[in-house]
């Protein structure tokens, strides 16, 4: 905790700038996230608020921005997509290391596992959650980004291949970081999909505001099982509102006795994931018979951030280790070989 957090210096800050707050304070790092550390405040009176901020060492450039992720749920808290409110801001690197911001807790359920699911819903309230994230992810692409001032947040064209370089990249930078760190181990299926996927760029239709890792376990549902509000806007832009359907695809349950066992989303009720792809494209405009290229590209996409991951895990930089150093490495080919094989099925 003393690393991610000087808790003097914090509640300091804290009770200066999102009044009224009362020490002192506990910091509870949330589990589940595996790049930009979260942490859950609580105060002496009870009040909860949470707290963001940045991977303790092995920070990619443009990666971990906080004041990006401060000004989205901002601007977006006027729209008709569900936010936590924005309470602060610290560009000051004196006070805790990095930069980080503080926003509302929202009080619901994070359904990253089958037993969360099952405490949380009945097989009605899972089928309403799936309905429900695409009704809010279609609302997410329909926000003028104009209007609500986020207009530069991004380049308005030509997003997979400005995704395609972004991420390749830092794949390639997380390569060289392992080399210095001494725990490198190549990972070819991601050079080879890459040459795949940058041959074959689908038309973008039209701009919108995108996630970059719109799921489940990124929301906060409510016991009426409609979608509280959306979390972790690390890799939010402006682009082609279809990869965002990608990436909600290839988290969620393929229907495999596996993918049952260990997915919420394998449990009875809720939609497959054609359901999930049909109810998209019966409330957008967009043509979605170009989806399979997202969704390889979000397999591969992924296959780059677990190596990022990947690297910050077998050299300590997150912390504590639970075994996962492993398994991520792992993880990064298996996801590179998924999108080789979406590809080849086109």
């Amino acid at each position: 905790m003393s690393e991610a957090v000087d808790v003097g210096r914090v509640t300091d800050w804290l009770v200066a700038h999102t009044p009224p707050i009362e020490p002192p304070l506990s910091f509870e790092q949330v589990a589940g996230g595996r790049s930009n550390l979260t942490f859950l405040v609580t105060d002496a009176t009870g009040r909860r608020v949470v707290l963001r901020r940045p991977p303790i060492s092995h920070v990619l450039a443009t990666a971990h921005d906080m004041g990006r992720e401060h000004r989205i749920i901002s601007a977006l808290r006027a729209s008709a997509v569900p936010v936590p409110r924005a309470l602060g801001l610290c560009e000051d690197a004196s006070v805790n290391g990095r930069p980080f911001y503080v926003m509302d807790f929202v009080d619901g359920h994070v359904l990253r596992t089958p037993a969360d699911a099952v405490a949380a819903l009945d097989e009605g309230g899972r089928r309403r959650v799936g309905e429900d994230l695409v009704d809010v992810l279609v609302r997410l692409h329909e926000v003028d980004v104009e209007a609500v001032g986020l207009g530069d947040l991004g380049r308005h064209d030509g997003y997979i291949e400005r995704q395609l370089r972004r991420w390749y990249g830092q794949f390639q930078r997380s390569q060289d970081q392992e080399r210095e760190a001494g725990v490198h181990r190549p990972a070819p299926a991601v050079d080879e999909v890459h040459e795949l996927l940058a041959a074959q760029v689908p038309t973008q239709q039209g701009v919108a505001i995108v996630h970059g890792d719109y799921r489940l376990d990124n929301t906060i549902i409510g016991d009426d099982a409609r979608v509280r509000a959306v979390l972790d806007w690390e890799l939010c832009t402006l682009g082609d509102p279809l990869a965002d359907v990608g990436t909600l695809l290839i988290y969620w349950s393929d229907g495999s006795r596996r993918a049952r066992s260990m997915q919420a989303t394998g449990l009875p009720g809720f939609p497959s994931r054609n359901e999930l792809a049909a109810g998209y494209a019966a409330r957008s405009s967009l043509d979605l018979s170009v989806l399979p290229y997202y969704v390889a590209f979000g397999h591969w996409k992924l296959a780059c951030i677990m190596e990022g991951v990947y690297v910050r895990y077998a050299s300590g930089a997150m912390g504590d280790q639970d075994g996962s150093t492993e398994l991520l490495a792992q993880q990064v080919v298996h996801r590179a070989e998924l999108a080789r094989t979406v590809l080849a099925e086109m």
